[in-house]
């Protein structure tokens, strides 16, 4: 995996820059973007960095949602895309001919019920698991399972609609793995997850169907990130 500083502008990041970076994405590559998101400029900078990689003017791309609600670039440009935002931070996931994938991104913050959140929506194995958790662990467990679930839904197309409890994970030694996949989604063993945690402030998932690809990954907030 690599990592390379993108610089900073308008859009969040150096157009000039960031065309340099969009010229390096192979077909087994997945280019991961982080950076500051401001709800009142809504997908501008989205709008910005997908420019950056077709080398055109963001005014020249139209990106139209799905039933589901998920964002696609409009005509044929064999780019996909997927991005989710929390509170102050964004993420972005880049790749070619690649049409299942998906990123999601949460901020921490206490959330107080997450064990009737888990019983609702989760499936009973996971909920269990969180109730074994010591209190301290069981909210960034909570997350990371939430985002390994989300993940996989965007990048399957139907999202939440789908149902968070068809795709179960194991939840033990601070991270989460594929466990039980439900329906057309596919078993887990199609799927890759990474966790993702590029600072203390946020928690997410990527996740792709398919082979593993190399994960570059590029931020114009304070230089790089590993992502760990």
């Amino acid at each position: 995996m690599s990592s390379r500083d993108a610089g900073t502008g308008a859009a969040g990041f150096a157009p000039a820059r960031a065309s340099c970076v969009a010229s390096g994405l192979g077909g087994d590559d997945i280019h991961l973007w982080w950076f500051g998101h401001d709800r009142h400029r809504g997908r501008a900078p989205l709008k910005a960095l997908l420019a950056a990689y077709l080398d055109v003017e963001p005014d020249a791309l139209s990106l139209v949602d799905d039933a589901h609600g998920r964002p696609h670039l409009a005509g044929r440009h064999g780019l996909h895309f997927n991005w989710s935002h929390s509170g102050s931070h964004a993420m972005v996931a880049v790749a070619r001919a690649l049409p299942a994938l998906g990123v999601d991104i949460e901020q921490r913050r206490a959330r107080p019920r997450v064990l009737e959140l888990a019983r609702r929506f989760f499936a009973e194995r996971e909920h269990a698991a969180l109730q074994q958790l010591p209190p301290i662990d069981r909210n960034d467990a909570f997350l990371r399972l939430w985002t390994a679930k989300e993940a996989v839904l965007k990048a399957h197309g139907r999202g939440l609609a789908y149902g968070l409890e068809r795709v179960e994970f194991a939840v033990g030694d601070g991270a989460v793995r594929p466990l039980r996949f439900r329906g057309e989604v596919g078993g887990p063993d199609q799927w890759q997850c990474v966790a993702l945690a590029p600072d203390a402030a946020v928690v997410g998932t990527l996740a792709w169907r398919g082979p593993p690809r190399r994960i570059c990954r590029f931020s114009p907030m304070d230089g790089d990130f590993a992502g760990a």
